[in-house]
């Protein structure tokens, strides 16, 4: 919930899903670290012997878990009854926020090493240009996330109209 004080929240405004990447969804940067390490480890032993390999390998290993930790844990998604919301980075930042009445369709899409991993992207369809895709992408169990956005733009949030839908002027 740190994520979402963070965001500002108006006055009746409520925190719906806020989560992060699944650890699954850099599963595979992990195996690419590990391959780097053996390889360099095979480098560093046909160098220098048995002690520097083990330590070349350590010090790769070490760095390619805290680096995907860090990637991991610096992304997250929130979505509230009032807009979505993706920040990334820990000292440089980058937000991408829209209000949820501008999305007009929501879809999400897995692979089949996603559908086994059970991870998946779900994008959204906004009214605004195309310069930017809005994706959580690798988030764990990718129909929770559709059916909180479509919560927080069901009957209760958006009236009778459904997502993308214009709403009547308010009298």
């Amino acid at each position: 919930m740190l994520a979402a004080m963070s965001l500002n929240l108006s006055p009746g405004e409520q925190v719906i899903f806020e989560g992060h990447p699944s650890w699954r969804a850099i599963l595979g940067f992990y195996l690419k670290g590990v391959l780097v390490a053996i390889i360099l480890g095979v480098i560093a032993k046909l160098a220098a012997g048995n002690g520097t390999a083990f330590l070349v390998i350590l010090v790769v290993l070490a760095l390619t878990l805290v680096i995907g930790f860090v990637k991991r844990v610096a992304t997250t998604y929130t979505i509230t009854n009032r807009r979505l919301n993706i920040k990334r980075g820990i000292v440089s930042r980058e937000i991408q926020e829209t209000r949820l009445e501008r999305v007009q369709n929501v879809n999400y899409r897995q692979s089949v090493y996603q559908r086994l991993m059970q991870i998946g992207d779900v994008d959204f369809d906004t009214a605004a240009s195309g310069d930017y895709n809005f994706i959580f992408a690798g988030v764990a169990d990718p129909g929770d996330v559709v059916h909180a956005v479509d919560q927080a733009t069901g009957v209760n949030a958006a009236g009778t109209h459904g997502l993308g839908e214009a709403q009547p002027p308010a009298s």
